[in-house]
């Protein structure tokens, strides 16, 4: 291989792990995968693997481009945070008309994907990108209330999904969407006690704080919204017949994620905000494959 070939083999490599990093590639997989697992549990015998195609990837591309507009918005700030200095718009390497050329076409494609299955599951999307971009990411720099924004897209694919397997929304749709919705709150709060410092430096107000750290209730918090979680499992026992004993083991999941939120108020340090992080990581895919075996087991 010429020297020629080796820059422009260089120069491609490095625009693909660019992209990667633009739209939070490995982030937008614990998206996808809530959808797909959320399309299996409800789709029953109207599974179809065309709509679950169409779904993984008008939700992939959609959460692509809210993604890559986030960073558009965000590129001045990114630049503060040691974390996230090294993304490609904030370090210089890729331009912002690049970006929001993704990000339009991540969007456009994204969309047909979605109005394919229907038009419902199109607009729920439209409203999540929207939300995410143009809502939450302004308003974390104003306001706490950006967490409880930001947690409505990042729990809208579980709604789509459920919407692209019954066509309706449907009370346990509603449920799913709930369960996600909550995860999201010890979730988020975990990251921002972690990254409180670059937070503060970047003007992002994602958690309060008392004397410079973390207000320690954070940790009750977080406890409390991951028991609410418990409330949506009643509906679905009934409605979707869940095997008692997976219903156990749906409860003691959620009671554990309660107890890591109860350490982080206790300890309020960085070790328990890390424990809490890493188990709200495992926590999804540990909710959504009970249901599914669940599935499995009527």
């Amino acid at each position: 291989m010429n020297t020629q070939s080796k820059s422009y083999s260089l120069k491609q490599n490095s625009f693909i792990k660019d992209f990667g990093l633009l739209v939070k590639f490995r982030l937008s997989l614990m998206v996808i995968f809530s959808s797909a697992a959320t399309y299996l549990i409800f789709a029953g015998s109207n599974f179809s693997s065309i709509v679950l195609y169409l779904l993984i990837g008008g939700g992939m591309l959609i959460t692509f481009a809210a993604n890559a507009l986030n960073q558009a918005i965000e590129r001045d700030y990114d630049k503060l945070m040691e974390r996230t200095a090294g993304r490609p718009l904030a370090a210089g390497r890729m331009s912002l008309s690049t970006a929001i050329l993704i990000a339009g076409i991540c969007m456009v494609l994204g969309i047909i994907f979605l109005v394919t299955i229907s038009p419902l599951c199109a607009t729920l999307g439209m409203l999540s990108l929207v939300l995410y971009a143009f809502i939450y990411t302004p308003v974390k720099r104003f306001s706490t209330l950006a967490v409880p924004i930001g947690a409505i897209p990042g729990a809208l694919p579980t709604l789509i999904a459920a919407v692209a397997a019954q066509q309706t929304i449907t009370v346990e749709a509603l449920c799913f969407f709930g369960i996600q919705y909550l995860w999201q709150f010890p979730h988020f709060w975990a990251i921002a006690f972690l990254g409180h410092k670059d937070y503060i430096q970047a003007g992002f107000k994602l958690i309060k704080d008392i004397d410079g750290q973390p207000d320690p209730r954070f940790g009750i918090y977080s406890a409390v919204y991951s028991l609410l979680g418990i409330l949506f499992l009643f509906p679905l026992f009934k409605i979707l017949s869940i095997h008692p004993l997976i219903f156990i083991f749906l409860i003691a999941s959620m009671l554990v994620f309660a107890f890591y939120g109860w350490q982080l108020f206790k300890r309020n340090d960085r070790m328990a905000a890390r424990k809490l992080m890493l188990y709200s990581i495992m926590y999804l895919p540990v909710i959504f494959i009970l249901f599914i075996i669940s599935n499995y087991m009527r």
